[in-house]
């Protein structure tokens, strides 16, 4: 249980330091949405930074795995690919909708006290929890 907790606290830190210092180089708040839609649909002298930091956020999770074997691990959903699909289209169309991602809003947003990322944690995560409830509860999927 100590190992999980330090290795939760080192990755929390990482954020923190990852989204801090894109804050303060760049002026840019680390929404994880909204750097992959700049790539997407590419803005004029903003391609360089987004990239590097998917690269090192990728990167930082490769080199995870080969360092501490098993910390990275894949996990079977149970679900068909094209159930798997369709939700992370749903997800890519509610960080539209929201104006931005849990890690731009519930990362970034909050530790600025942002007011419209309280109310869209708030939003997202009372979403999350009637998810879970009706996909466990209702309709008794568990993974």
């Amino acid at each position: 249980m100590a190992g999980s907790f330090t290795w939760a606290l080192a990755g929390g830190g990482l954020i923190g330091l990852s989204a801090s210092s894109l804050l303060v180089l760049t002026g840019r708040v680390a929404g994880i949405s909204g750097i992959v839609g700049g790539l997407v649909e590419p803005k004029q002298g903003a391609i360089a930074w987004r990239a590097a930091f998917l690269v090192g956020l990728l990167a930082g999770g490769a080199a995870l795995s080969r360092l501490v074997p098993g910390a990275v691990t894949a996990r079977a959903s149970g679900l068909p690919p094209v159930a798997v699909a369709l939700a992370g289209l749903l997800v890519g169309f509610g960080t539209q909708l929201g104006g931005g991602c849990t890690s731009g809003h519930g990362v970034c947003g909050l530790s600025r006290l942002s007011k419209r990322s309280f109310v869209a944690v708030l939003s997202f995560m009372s979403a999350a929890a009637l998810t879970t409830f009706v996909t466990h509860h209702v309709v008794g999927w568990r993974p």
